[in-house]
């Protein structure tokens, strides 16, 4: 008998395992097959949605931005920009956050803020994997009851 067939008698079960072996593919966890990247846009969207949904947030943006966005949203085919008042610095596994809000009258801001970065933080980093190193927030405005929401202009000619 050969040393192979004495092999294959005496222990059939590792004989087949091996052969199992060299027919696997690609080797390894299919997560570690490649690279993802994710724009600085794409977390940006996510975390103006979710800084939006925060009670006391009016709005995002500073006045100016504001003003420039209203224009743009009049214009057919546009839509309402959420990522006005966010902006994102995305690495391969970090990301950090700048957000600009203007808030309601008589909510407290320390608590809206402390709000907003609990908020941001658990939607960036559900959605992305990212881990996010720091939300800045600025406050660049309160939306007092009695002002008018700024609307721009209406053109005379339409």
């Amino acid at each position: 008998m050969t040393d192979t067939e004495q092999n294959r008698t005496q222990n059939p079960e590792e004989t087949v395992a091996s052969s199992r072996r060299t027919t696997k593919r690609g080797g390894g966890d299919p997560a570690g097959r490649g690279r993802t990247t994710i724009a600085d846009g794409v977390v940006e969207k996510i975390a103006g949605m979710a800084a939006r949904d925060v009670v006391g947030v009016h709005t995002m943006g500073s006045g100016i931005s504001r003003t420039f966005g209203a224009v743009k949203e009049r214009v057919p085919g546009t839509s309402k920009s959420v990522t006005r008042g966010v902006k994102a610095e995305v690495g391969e596994v970090q990301t950090a956050l700048d957000l600009e809000i203007v808030v309601d009258y008589g909510v407290s801001i320390a608590d809206v803020a402390r709000a907003v970065r609990e908020n941001v933080v658990a939607a960036v980093e559900r959605m992305t994997g990212l881990e996010v190193v720091e939300v800045n927030i600025a406050v660049s405005d309160v939306k007092l009851p009695e002002e008018e929401e700024e609307e721009p202009e209406q053109p005379r000619i339409q």
